[in-house]
């Protein structure tokens, strides 16, 4: 059964995509400032984790990384526009791109919230979000036969500043102000449910207009999108047969919490309106599905453990 702190954030991430909708005038208030929000979200979730796990280049993590690696940005992406072709032709290349894309700077507090390992999910954002600006280029020219540019001095600026900001700060307070670190590890769950209200009035208060006057598209969008993180969450459990379920989960959320934001600004310079839309809708899975898939991880988990303790 759902705990009550599934069912507030399930209320909160519903209710704040809601509200953006019907009153975006709300929402623009915080479209400023989401990139900070995002730092602030990435504070958190590096609060309890041990960045000298990051330091680790055994041959066992290495492999996992280049494998997971692989994956996100070459094998899901082909497949997947295959398949996009086949069944819903239109929406290839929007497949193509959302697949390809890097894995999201928001995921390593995804895996927080979820009881995920968050050093592999945090490895994962560095490495595709280096490759990304080549491997996707390549995939859109060889598969699609279209010309994009994603520049890696961007890349490089929003990873220095998103996710090592917030990780200079965590070693600061640690070194100077633990209790500080203290205090906000008990309330990180208000936090988070604070930034993702937020960051939804923030996102969806831009399509306000646009969901009252093309609903039949987003529908549309919306299935395909709720459809493919189904697919990306199963790939990552599919690939990581006899590993924790922490590990799995964790190769679940980097393959299914991506950069989705930055395919909407640069689809929209490269690609008809499907492209963004498609990228846009994908928020609604990008948060709704944290909750069934909190349930079903916490399921497992109880099941592991009771096995374990009868043997």
């Amino acid at each position: 059964m759902p705990q009550l702190d599934d069912l507030v954030l399930f209320a909160v991430i519903f209710g704040s995509v809601a509200a953006a909708v019907v009153f975006p005038d709300i929402g623009q208030v915080f479209q400023p400032y989401l990139l900070f929000f995002m730092m602030f979200m990435l504070f958190l979730s590096f609060l309890k984790i041990d960045f000298r796990a990051l330091l680790d280049t055994s041959f066992s993590v290495l492999r996992g990384l280049v494998m997971m690696a692989a994956v996100k940005l070459m094998v899901l992406p082909v497949v997947l526009y295959g398949l996009a072709l086949v069944v819903i032709p239109d929406y290839a290349i929007p497949v193509l791109l959302i697949s390809g894309i890097s894995t999201g700077v928001v995921a390593p507090f995804i895996a927080t919230l979820l009881a995920a390992d968050v050093a592999p999910v945090l490895r994962m954002v560095i490495v595709t979000s280096l490759l990304v600006p080549f491997s996707l280029p390549c995939l859109v020219k060889l598969l699609a036969g279209r010309e994009i540019a994603i520049p890696l001095e961007t890349m490089i600026q929003l990873l220095a500043m998103v996710i090592f900001v917030p990780m200079a700060a965590v070693l600061f307070f640690r070194r100077f102000f633990p209790g500080i670190i203290d205090g906000l590890v008990a309330r990180q769950f208000p936090f988070s449910l604070v930034l993702f209200a937020v960051i939804n009035l923030g996102v969806f208060s831009k399509y306000s207009d646009f969901v009252f006057q093309h609903p039949k598209q987003l529908i549309v969008s919306a299935v395909v999108a709720y459809v493919l993180c189904v697919i990306y969450y199963l790939t990552g459990f599919l690939i990581t047969p006899g590993r924790k379920s922490s590990q799995r989960l964790a190769a679940g959320i980097s393959l299914a919490i991506m950069n989705n934001v930055l395919v909407i600004v640069f689809s929209s310079r490269f690609f008809g309106p499907l492209s963004p839309t498609l990228a846009a809708m994908y928020m609604f899975p990008f948060f709704t599905m944290i909750v069934p898939i909190k349930i079903l991880a916490g399921r497992r988990r109880e099941t592991s453990s009771g096995e374990t303790h009868k043997t």
